[in-house]
C-alpha cells in the first residue's frame, strides 16, 4: 500500500507539473507579441550602447587625449597659467578639458593637471577642488596626488582635511610616497598638538620604511613627541 501511494503521490506531481507547464505555455502564446516587444527592446538597447561607445564615446576619448597633449606642452615648459586655461589658439587647458571629458578617463587625467597648475599659481582651494576629483589604481600618481591635495590644505589652514589626505597618500605603501606623506602628517599632527598621532606616524616611518630619506633624522621627531 506504501509503494502504491508513493506512485500515487508521483501521479498527482507529474500531473501538477504538466498542469504547470501547460498553463506557462498558455500564458507565453496569449503574450507572445509582448514578449517580441521586450526581446526587440533589449536587442535594441544592448546595440544601442555598442553604437554610443564605438561613435560617441570613443571619439570623444580620442577628443580628450589630444586636447591633453597640447597642454602638456604648456606644462612641460612650466606655462602653468596657459597649460591651465589654453592659449585662446588651439589648446582649451586642463581645466576646461577636466570640466568638459569629466565621464572619460582623459579627462580625469586633465583633472589632476588642473590641480598642479593651480597649485603652483597659489590657487589652493582650487587646486584641491580638481585633485580630489583625480582617482586611479596608480600606486605613485594617485598617493602623490594625495599628497598634493594635503599639501594644498595646509596652505590653506585646513589642517585636519591635511592629516587626511597625507594618511590617505601613505597607505599606498608606496616605498617613496608613504614615509614622506607619514611625516607631512606628523608634523601636522604635532601642528594641531595631537603628540600621541605625530608620535605613531613617525614610528611608522622608523619600522615600515627604515632605509628612506625620511627616517634618517626620525628619532629626534619622535622624542619630541614623547
Amino acid at each position: 500500500m506504501a509503494k502504491n501511494n508513493n506512485f500515487q503521490k508521483q501521479d498527482e506531481n507529474l500531473e501538477n507539473v504538466n498542469e504547470a507547464v501547460s498553463a506557462t505555455g498558455a500564458w507565453v502564446e496569449e503574450h507572445s507579441a509582448m514578449l517580441t516587444w521586450i526581446v526587440v527592446a533589449i536587442a535594441a538597447v544592448v546595440l544601442g550602447c555598442i553604437a554610443i561607445n564605438k561613435y560617441v564615446f570613443k571619439p570623444k576619448a580620442l577628443e580628450a587625449s589630444n586636447e591633453n597633449a597640447k597642454a602638456v606642452v604648456y606644462f612641460a615648459a612650466g606655462e602653468w597659467a596657459k597649460a591651465l586655461n589654453g592659449d585662446d589658439a588651439e589648446c582649451i587647458g586642463f581645466e576646461a578639458i577636466a570640466d568638459e571629458y569629466s565621464w572619460y578617463q582623459a579627462g580625469e587625467l586633465a583633472a589632476l593637471y588642473a590641480g598642479i597648475c593651480h597649485y603652483q599659481l597659489g590657487n589652493y582651494e582650487e587646486a584641491a577642488k580638481y585633485l580630489k576629483k583625480f582617482s586611479a589604481d596608480d600606486l605613485t600618481i594617485d598617493p602623490a596626488a594625495h599628497q598634493l591635495l594635503g599639501d594644498a590644505y595646509v596652505q590653506m589652514d585646513e589642517l585636519e582635511k591635511a592629516a587626511v589626505a597625507f594618511r590617505s597618500a601613505a597607505n599606498s605603501g608606496n616605498e617613496i610616497v608613504a614615509p614622506m606623506s607619514l611625516k607631512k602628517a606628523g608634523f601636522v599632527y604635532l601642528e594641531l598638538g595631537d603628540k600621541k598621532a605625530a608620535k605613531k606616524v613617525f614610528e611608522t616611518i622608523k619600522n615600515d620604511y627604515p632605509s628612506s630619506a625620511e627616517a634618517a633624522d626620525i628619532d629626534k621627531y619622535i622624542a619630541f613627541s614623547e
